[in-house]
């Protein structure tokens, strides 16, 4: 497969476009996923996340401040401040004509993929269908385990574990601010 790059080389016209092929493109980024999911894998009801987990929003920011940040639209707008501080934040949609200050819209994983530097360590932060596109991509997930059964409409995808190493998992007890164990967990794609 090969992605198209929008405005590269720099002194490029509307006209041209620089090919890459996409298998260089990947291997050459470490793609990782950042996500907290109950039980079941639930990650929200109507937009919004349905616990509140200061130590794990702090594991959030810990690991993607100054790393590009690629999210789609819906999780876009469910951000209470946006945009994200000292993140480059990318934002996939389908709508044409949709604007927000503070970020860049991209149409496809592929396109956003393409505006990042070679060696950047963008790190995909939702929705449910953004995941699934990057899950294949990813070398790393960064997973939140709240230990808790939730009501919900939208879940993390299907994920073949089989597949990927845990190489982190922390035990985090609930306290007066944190009303859910957890478990934060690294997992590392097997080559």
């Amino acid at each position: 497969m090969e992605v198209f790059y929008p405005g590269y080389p720099v002194n490029a016209t509307k006209k041209e476009t620089y090919v890459c092929d996409y298998s260089e493109l990947l291997s050459s980024q470490n793609i990782s996923i950042v996500a907290a999911v109950g039980n079941r894998g639930e990650m929200g009801k109507q937009g919004r996340i349905p616990w509140h987990l200061p130590k794990d929003l702090h594991r959030f920011k810990a690991l993607t401040i100054g790393h590009p940040i690629i999210m789609g639209r819906k999780t876009w707008e469910s951000l209470p401040t946006k945009p994200l501080p000292e993140r480059r934040n990318m934002v996939l949609t389908r709508q044409e004509h949709w604007a927000v200050v503070g970020a860049e819209l991209f149409a496809s994983p592929a396109e956003a993929l393409a505006a990042l530097p070679f060696h950047a360590e963008p790190f995909v932060i939702g929705g449910a269908a953004v995941f699934q596109e990057f899950l294949p991509l990813a070398k790393t997930i960064y997973l939140t385990r709240v230990l808790h059964d939730f009501e919900a409409d939208t879940f993390f995808p299907a994920v073949k574990w089989e597949e990927w190493n845990l190489v982190e998992d922390e035990w985090v007890s609930k306290d007066e601010k944190n009303g859910y164990d957890c478990k934060f967990q690294k997992w590392e794609k097997k080559y």
